[in-house]
């Protein structure tokens, strides 16, 4: 009996993706065997650990990627797959964080009695103004702050999120920071 010479008849990516687009499940089922630890790891880490959230996001990335493939072989698959994450993650964040809740960054000591309830009420107003003022920001600002400050990304994050460079981020925390302490020195006593 002849050996056959051993061939791969594994599909590449992109023909994987191709048939993924098609509708074929069983492409569909290797891809996401493939790529799934890797899309919720991303999406776990984003968002400190909240599983609900990352399995979430998870399902959103797979759904767009097949029922909507954008992978032109440009970039490499996982460059591609961590962008369309990356994506989905800052959308959710977008929906979960229309307002930044500072009371519990906010610390005033041990109160004590009836101290609490008032400093809850007070720091709720203070998470609500600062809330609003950064609303208020045109969103080149507003985009890094929320980033920064809320999701906990590092300027480099920041800069591949938002498509622009470290300098860029850097320069518009700056002008963010200066905006929001303008409008905000109104509180510089009741913190």
């Amino acid at each position: 009996m002849e050996k056959r010479a051993l061939t791969s008849n594994e599909p590449t990516t992109a023909e994987l993706l191709d048939q993924c687009s098609r509708g074929d499940r069983e492409a569909m089922h290797t891809f996401y065997v493939e790529n799934q630890r890797c899309v919720f790891s991303i999406a776990l880490n984003y968002f400190g650990g909240r599983r609900e959230i990352a399995e979430d996001v998870t399902q959103k990335v797979f759904l767009k990627i097949f029922t909507n493939c954008s992978f032109r072989g440009d970039s490499k698959l996982s460059t591609w797959l961590y962008r369309v994450t990356v994506n989905a993650c800052t959308d959710e964040a977008r929906k979960l964080n229309r307002f930044v809740d500072l009371a519990g960054v906010l610390t005033f000591g041990e109160p004590k009695g009836g101290e609490v309830q008032q400093l809850m009420t007070e720091s709720e107003e203070i998470s609500g103004v600062v809330a609003a003022q950064i609303a208020k920001l045109r969103p080149k600002l507003r985009a890094p702050i929320v980033l920064k400050y809320v999701e906990g990304l590092s300027y480099n994050e920041i800069a591949e999120v938002l498509g622009c460079s470290i300098g860029t981020v850097a320069s518009r925390m700056n002008r963010g920071h200066k905006q929001l302490a303008a409008r905000l020195e109104h509180l510089r006593d009741a913190i």
